[in-house]
């Protein structure tokens, strides 16, 4: 006993005199003092403090968790997709295109970095702190400024510069040119008559069986092809089969699903669809739905870096892994590096800063590390936070990194600085690097492998003609004509490899060398899965030019589409570019419905029509609109003003 070692205690009668009484009393008061003062200096994980210090108060947060994903060569195709004869297939389902984006979140990037900087969050913290409506979410509404604890769709509306829709929902007055865009417009009601007829439910068709395919790509989630269409039904007008869309989304779309999903691709799609069907339409029932998908996904981030995996179980257990075929469990920098911009705006619709704190992480731990030549390697530990190879490629495995930042930084409302200095920083390695001009004057991106360049361009690259150019304007004075240049100069490109095959439309990879420029050399290269990348660019090119050439491109794609993937029930990929013999794939892809005939009805469509000072696209080509945290802090304090 603790007393028998103190003086002048005796040990039978445990008397003590007044004296020693008082000194015994002042050690323990002193000792208790002592042990509770400790408790303050203890870090912020550890179990003692959280049980004696308030609830209320806020824990250090860190994001985590990585992945990888297959090749972007398969990114948006399936694995269990039919493959072209003579192609090697995927090794895992992958996504289609990656490109990236950031935005100044609410919180100033200082005082995000001190809250991650405090340590590995728990999982059981991280998951409190991502359920939208809970008491800490609204202890945090602090940091979102003038902002109210919720988000009012009608002070979204009044900061948009022009309507989403424009003038006359974007009907172009060149009755050449609305003849087109009907056209797109038929052809968009006929891909999706024939989903609904055979593949309602399932996540996209199979034209030529006429039934459904539903893939493991996206962990047991049904629909893809319904959540991608929503905001291209919407824009063209299509109001009964949107609502037919809608009510599926009502009545039938499951997220309590337990299947491996892809983070990438399941963010791109069905957050980025379920995104930009809430801000076109203000209808509540998207917002909730994404607002409880978006929790499911905080698990992947739970990895000693933040970096998330690629794979997560978005049932009860939320576990998360890497690709099997990914080297060394590395997750892939166009798969965690294209997440900015549709978690930025879970934030803004949960007022809750969880998930742009995730993001900002990411970016964190991207400007810290170590770059070969300014460029950003393809495959990162989510462990050790270093690069696992040193391969660089602006196509598959890359792309919508830095498609992301450029993106971010003009959905910031030109706030995002950090943004756009590693996108601009990038680029400039990419010229020094990556960018080759072929003998036949062609300009194009090739891959660089530790030092070694590969003289091939994908087609997921072509997207960077669009990228390049929406973010030539905002680099410096005296490079922003050479940027427009080069944007030009890449689409050419792209251009010239659907015009050099017998289909008029292009491979998924060409080359620069063997004697061949912007062809497919090797059989596995030859297909075209109805990708949009090179729409896209002619898109953005239109609208940054107006040269005729790009609607006239346009329009050479929708011809050759209707000759060559148009079949009895829907439109086909084909398995060879070079050959007006058909060979379909049998898939619909859902991106055909979402970026492909989305792209190509914007670019016969006036300018105000989702108009470029509004809205961004996100790389699954679902509008995101611009956060003017300038205007939604103006119309709160006149709210406050009022109430007062």
């Amino acid at each position: 006993m603790v007393f028998r070692k103190l003086p002048g205690v005796s040990a039978s009668g445990m008397g003590l005199r007044l004296s020693q009484k008082f000194v015994f009393l002042l050690f323990l008061s002193g000792l208790v003092t002592l042990c509770f003062g400790a408790l303050f200096f203890l870090p912020d994980s550890v179990r003692l403090k959280r049980i004696f210090l308030s609830k209320t108060e806020t824990q250090p947060v860190t994001v985590g968790s990585g992945s990888e994903n297959d090749a972007r060569e398969h990114l948006k195709r399936p694995k269990d997709q039919e493959h072209p004869r003579g192609m090697t297939s995927a090794k895992g389902e992958t996504s289609t295109k990656l490109k990236s984006l950031s935005r100044k979140p609410p919180v100033s990037h200082e005082a995000t970095e001190e809250r991650l900087a405090g340590g590995k969050a728990q999982e059981d913290l991280t998951l409190s702190r991502s359920k939208p409506e809970s008491a800490s979410a609204k202890s945090t509404s602090a940091d979102h400024g003038a902002h109210s604890d919720t988000f009012s769709y009608s002070k979204f509306k009044e900061c948009l510069q022009k309507p989403p829709l424009g003038r006359d929902n974007g009907k172009p007055s060149d009755p050449q040119t609305n003849e087109r865009r009907e056209k797109v417009k038929e052809m968009m009601k006929f891909a999706w008559d024939n989903y609904k007829r055979y593949a309602w439910g399932k996540n996209e068709l199979r034209p030529l069986t006429r039934n459904g395919h539903i893939g493991n790509m996206f962990g047991g989630l049904r629909g893809a092809s319904i959540i991608d269409s929503l905001d291209t039904l919407y824009i063209m007008g299509m109001m009964d089969e949107y609502n037919d869309a809608k009510e599926w989304v009502q009545t039938n779309l499951d997220l309590n699903s337990n299947g491996e999903a892809s983070l990438f691709e399941v963010n791109i799609r069905y957050v980025g669809g379920l995104l930009a069907a809430y801000y076109l339409t203000g209808e509540e029932l998207f917002k909730s739905k994404v607002l409880e998908l978006g929790e499911k996904l905080l698990p992947a981030f739970n990895t000693p870096t933040g970096i998330p995996r690629g794979v997560i179980n978005l049932g009860s257990s939320g576990n998360s892994w890497s690709w099997g075929w990914a080297s060394a469990g590395s997750s892939i920098l166009a798969e965690f590096g294209t997440l900015h911009l549709e978690f930025v705006h879970l934030s803004e619709l949960s007022r809750n800063p969880i998930y742009t704190e995730k993001v900002m992480n990411i970016r964190k731990l991207l400007k810290k590390i170590e770059k070969p030549h300014g460029l950003y390697p393809n495959f990162l530990s989510p462990v050790s936070g270093n690069w696992v190879q040193h391969h660089v490629s602006i196509g598959g495995l890359g792309d919508s990194f830095y498609e992301y930042l450029i993106k971010s930084y003009l959905m910031s409302d030109k706030t995002d600085d950090d943004a756009k200095k590693m996108y601009y920083n990038a680029l400039e390695a990419i010229e020094a690097n990556l960018v080759q001009k072929s003998p036949g004057g062609l300009t194009y991106m090739a891959e660089w492998r530790g030092g070694i360049l590969d003289h091939k361009m994908g087609h997921l690259a072509c997207f960077s003609g669009g990228m390049i150019g929406i973010g030539a304007d905002d680099g410096a004075p005296e490079k922003r004509q050479h940027y427009l240049d080069l944007a030009a100069e890449i689409t050419h490109t792209c251009h010239e490899s659907y015009d050099r095959s017998a289909t008029k439309l292009g491979p998924e990879a060409f080359r620069f060398d063997g004697g061949g420029e912007a062809t497919a050399t090797r059989l596995s290269d030859r297909y075209y899965i109805l990708r949009p990348e090179v729409i896209e660019s002619y898109m953005y090119m239109w609208r940054l030019t107006h040269d005729p050439k790009y609607r006239e491109w346009g329009w050479e794609a929708v011809e050759a589409l209707e000759q060559h993937c148009r079949v009895e029930s829907g439109f086909s990929g084909i398995r060879d570019v070079y050959t007006t013999t058909a060979s379909h794939d049998n898939m619909q892809q859902s991106f055909f419905l979402s970026e492909t005939l989305k792209y190509l009805y914007l670019l016969f469509s006036d300018d105000d029509l989702l108009p470029l000072e509004d809205w961004v696209f996100n790389t699954e080509a679902h509008p995101l609109p611009i956060i003017r945290n300038s205007c939604l802090q103006d119309e709160a304090t006149q709210d406050k003003t009022v109430a007062e």
